[in-house]
């Protein structure tokens, strides 16, 4: 990992950038109000306190913005400059990053209320990813195509246009990063919108963007709600391609609604990913794999391990310590270290998570940890673990997206195969067994985006991410996404 630089005080450096002025648009290269005036408020979800303003974007704020991507992605500082110069900004922008991660990662969590641990990874990935893309812009090749001896027949492959990012709420910094990177050094232009729930980091990674000189109106950020701003992206004849980040009925919708102007779209949806462990696994990493899965980021993650499969033979045994490790955790602001979980990052998701507890115990589940806030204050919960759990009840099929695991027994190998397929969803499953043979096979028979095997959640921007059925559509990262954000032009001359 690459040194995360400090040049003074963090916490003063981010209560410095918090007092600011309230939060702009950027637009064009500038940075200004919303058309309206309108604003919003960005609430740490460790106190419920407002911590910054932000200027509320509207659809006319996305017209001067995607207009403004349009012109940049057709001016000669950005369409005709080599692609060595667009390597040099990737990893300027890569440098700027690494040089403001404590005070990136510090803003991640008071925004989010992820720990401190967490953001720093995240802001890693970032630093990885426009690193990573850095190295795609020199190898965008076309092909020369077999002909008859009297014609030349070849491909060139080209970016898109205007690129529309919509990001999640519960890791902006690094979702950011895996849209705004392969746009860019793939030749495109960008639009992005935040979520109105964590913008911050989105926001102050817009201004090392200006600070970077990357042309102006390469990168445009427009705050404000999904359902004004992100429509208004989604639906504009100018942008050719959308990437969104989210839950399966919004990227469902998103979906819908690009057919009349048949736009190019990657959806990254939800999950329900099963975390299977078997008897000859190594059980101390597969119970902390297990704690881990549905507590990382207070479970707020699409490929949060919230189906835990275990073997029968084991299951009491394996419940007991996951219970007994889950009544262990301890809940409180992410900005302390000594706390292993922090809150729910908004109210709605506070509130909906804990609408399960009744629904588990009324479909016959037991529940065996939590099931109750931890505080008076700040949206905190108890990390929460339901045994006796049927893959058919909705604690087992429906997306919680929150610290809450279900416990399911399996007897061999096709039963648990079949009872993890079956669910709607399919982005990651995590596999513990010392059988190669056995992990392979599992991995192999997986309906599921990607399965880690004797680990989990790890993330490199050389592997293509996304999910099979209901949990998305196309790839993110990795070679793969080529396809995602250029297109191919067939040349035949005839001499």
């Amino acid at each position: 990992m690459e040194n995360l630089q400090q040049t003074k005080n963090v916490d003063q450096l981010v209560l410095d950038y918090l007092n600011r002025d309230t939060k702009k648009l950027l637009i064009n290269g500038k940075w200004v109000p919303s058309i309206s005036g309108n604003t919003f408020e960005s609430i740490n979800p460790a106190t419920e306190e407002v911590i910054a303003t932000i200027f509320e974007g509207g659809k006319a704020d996305i017209d001067l913005a995607v207009e403004a991507a349009q012109r940049a992605f057709e001016r000669a500082d950005w369409a005709n400059i080599t692609a060595h110069q667009r390597e040099v900004y990737l990893h300027k922008i890569a440098d700027l990053i690494a040089q403001n991660a404590q005070e990136l990662a510090l803003l991640e969590t008071l925004d989010n209320g992820m720990s401190l641990s967490t953001s720093a990874w995240l802001v890693q990935g970032a630093i990885d990813t426009f690193r990573y893309y850095a190295g795609w812009p020199t190898k965008i090749y076309g092909k020369t195509n077999p002909t008859d001896g009297g014609s030349f027949n070849y491909t060139l492959r080209e970016p898109l246009g205007v690129c529309g990012a919509i990001v999640p709420w519960n890791g902006p910094i690094q979702s950011v990063a895996w849209k705004i990177a392969p746009a860019i050094a793939f030749g495109n232009t960008i639009v992005v919108k935040p979520s109105s729930f964590t913008s911050l980091t989105c926001i102050r990674l817009g201004e090392l963007i200006v600070e970077s000189g990357l042309p102006a109106g390469v990168v445009n950020i427009v705050t404000g709600q999904g359902s004004v701003v992100g429509s208004a992206l989604v639906e504009h004849s100018n942008v050719a391609k959308i990437a969104f980040t989210g839950s399966t009925p919004v990227g469902k919708g998103i979906l819908k609604s690009t057919a009349d102007t048949m736009k190019k779209v990657t959806l990254e949806l939800g999950g329900k990913s099963a975390n299977i462990i078997f008897p000859d696994a190594d059980m101390d990493k597969a119970i902390a794999g297990a704690l881990t899965g549905f507590t990382a980021g207070a479970g707020q993650g699409c490929v949060a391990g919230s189906r835990v499969f275990i073997h029968e033979k084991i299951y009491e045994e394996v419940s007991a310590k996951i219970i007994e490790l889950a009544n262990k955790v301890v809940v409180g602001p992410g900005t302390d270290p000594a706390n292993g979980m922090g809150p729910i990052t908004t109210k709605g998701q506070f509130e909906k998570i804990q609408t399960y507890f009744e629904i588990g115990i009324k479909d016959g589940a037991t529940l065996a940890a939590g099931g109750e806030r931890s505080s008076t204050k700040g949206y905190f919960l108890r990390p929460t673990v339901f045994t006796n759990v049927k893959n058919g009840m909705r604690l087992a099929q429906e997306e919680i997206f929150g610290p809450v695991v279900a416990l399911i027994p399996f007897k061999d190998e096709n039963d648990v195969v079949f009872q993890a397929n079956d669910t709607e969803f399919g982005l990651a499953a995590m596999v513990w067994t010392k059988d190669i043979n056995r992990a392979h096979q599992v991995a192999k028979a997986m309906k599921a985006g990607t399965v880690w095997i004797n680990t989990l959640f790890e993330l490199d921007p050389i592997t293509p991410f996304g999910g099979y059925k209901q949990s998305g559509l196309g790839r993110e990262l990795g070679a793969e996404s080529i396809d995602a954000y250029t297109q191919i032009k067939s040349v035949v001359v005839r001499f």
